[in-house]
């Protein structure tokens, strides 16, 4: 323990935004970073505890106690060495991670948990401005190779930790670039681009290779894959937005999140929008419907967009603004929180239903609504009418797409929908088929993506050689 009565003098103190004024106006990141004097007070904070529930809080189960206690010494080095042997990407989860270990942390039974999230991100980016983080090619070649389909957390981290274990690596993703969500889903404004594009050098130096814009199931078939490769890990991510079938849908002006997304991180990028029509929320009334963190990235854009008014609609109750921690902690607590996009100027509504989607040639101009009451059933006279020019629908992801790859190679599914594996091999009902993150567990997190990939990466190195030393 860093400081044994930090906790008692210390009071809990973390990263601010940028004023919502000056942040609409661009894409940038705008989180202020703590001083390292900061910093170093923040970590003193943790009270390395006897059972430290961070660790499970976390996914990757990150050592937090032990780099806390190492950034409050000032070995910020060895900190991030710590810190990596956990999280291959602790720049992507210092950042957009919700960060399920703050809720684990003993200091969170009096709301102020210290700040872990902070403290990682500080790790990883003075390891970046340090020059500390460089390719870690493997010393020999084990002859075997390792296909890899898709090129989000899941993919990224597995790709990384086998061609660490000497296989050779081929990457594939459909997209221009890699990355996955984190580069196509998540905005700019909440994860720079060229955090990936230094990872993805990294990974090249160590052996990677990566195929962009290759679609297997169309560009590359899987059957070329079993055949060329020694084994094959299925990581493209839960696809399948869950729609809303409601009278109207069809028109125009009703879109997916994720038809919505893409196109701007593209704009921002440079690339190319493609054959799709341009959706922008420019003068427009937005109606979100889906209160997750999909739904908040669609409310930020289309702010820095210039829409008139955005809406976000909730099907479920308003959450608590603070939980029984006596009945939660350590556990995730469902609990109303306002994200950044939320104080830039969208209005929220819960316990709504959409009815149906009113419209005018053909074009979206309202939605239908109706309030719901506690057991989730319409409240009679309730009904009311939201004016809507572009509907954004954000309500998660339900499955990967089955067309192509999946169907192809003849994959069990389990009962939601995704690939059939477990946990301990990954490995799915197809010889030499594994499979990991979204596309294995269902719609999740960028933590628990690094996570599978990890757990993958060292079945099918167990799996290829007899035994591993790859960590889980």
């Amino acid at each position: 323990m860093g400081k044994v009565t930090g906790f008692l003098e210390i009071d809990r103190a973390d990263r601010r935004y940028a004023p919502a004024s000056d942040r609409i106006r661009h894409y940038r990141e705008f989180m202020l970073p703590l001083s390292e004097e900061g910093t170093r007070n923040q970590a003193a904070r943790c009270m390395n505890c006897g059972i430290p529930y961070c660790h499970n809080g976390c996914p990757v189960n990150n050592q937090i106690p032990d780099w806390n206690d190492l950034v409050y010494r000032g070995d910020w080095r060895e900190a991030s060495r710590n810190l990596h042997s956990t999280n291959n990407f602790p720049e992507f989860t210092g950042r957009v991670c919700p960060a399920p270990c703050e809720a684990s942390c003993t200091l969170n039974i009096q709301d102020t948990p210290v700040t872990i999230k902070t403290i990682e991100c500080a790790i990883v980016d003075r390891a970046w401005e340090q020059g500390w983080i460089k390719p870690e090619p493997p010393t020999h070649k084990t002859g075997k190779r390792v296909a890899i389909i898709g090129s989000g957390p899941a993919g990224l981290s597995c790709a990384q930790q086998l061609a660490r274990a000497g296989h050779e690596v081929h990457l594939y993703e459909k997209n221009a670039q890699p990355g996955g969500l984190l580069r196509y889903g998540i905005p700019d404004f909440k994860l720079e681009k060229r955090h990936i594009e230094r990872r993805v050098e990294q990974m090249k130096a160590e052996g990677v290779v990566f195929h962009c814009k290759t679609h297997v199931g169309k560009d590359v078939t899987s059957t070329s894959l079993l055949e060329s490769f020694d084994a094959v890990a299925l990581a493209g991510g839960a696809e399948l937005g869950r729609d809303l079938p409601a009278p109207g849908r069809d028109l125009y002006g009703v879109y997916f999140a994720m038809e919505f997304l893409p196109q701007q991180n593209r704009r921002v990028a440079g690339e190319p929008l493609g054959t799709n029509e341009p959706i922008l929320a420019s003068g427009k009334h937005v109606v979100v419907i889906g209160g997750g963190d999909t739904g908040s990235d669609c409310i930020g854009t289309s702010i820095r967009q210039g829409a008139l008014k955005v809406t976000q609609l909730e099907i479920m109750p308003t959450p608590p603004k603070v939980e029984d921690k006596m009945m939660n902690w350590p556990n995730w607590p469902v609990k109303l929180r306002t994200s950044s996009s939320h104080e830039e100027g969208a209005e929220r509504d819960f316990a709504v239903m959409t009815k149906r989607f009113e419209g005018e040639n053909g074009a979206v101009t309202g939605i239908e609504c109706v309030r719901l009451d506690d057991k989730m059933k319409p409240i009679e006279g309730s009904e009311f009418t939201i004016k809507a020019d572009l509907v954004l629908l954000a309500m998660g992801f339900v499955s990967p797409i089955k067309e192509g790859l999946i169907s192809d190679l003849g994959v069990a599914l389990d009962g939601r929908g995704n690939v059939q594996a477990d946990t301990k091999r990954y490995a799915s009902s197809v010889a030499k088929v594994f499979a990991c993150g979204d596309m294995r567990r269902g719609q999740s997190l960028v933590v628990w993506a690094i996570r599978e990939g990890r757990q993958c990466a060292a079945a099918i190195d167990e799996a290829l050689m007899g035994e591993t030393i790859l960590p889980r």
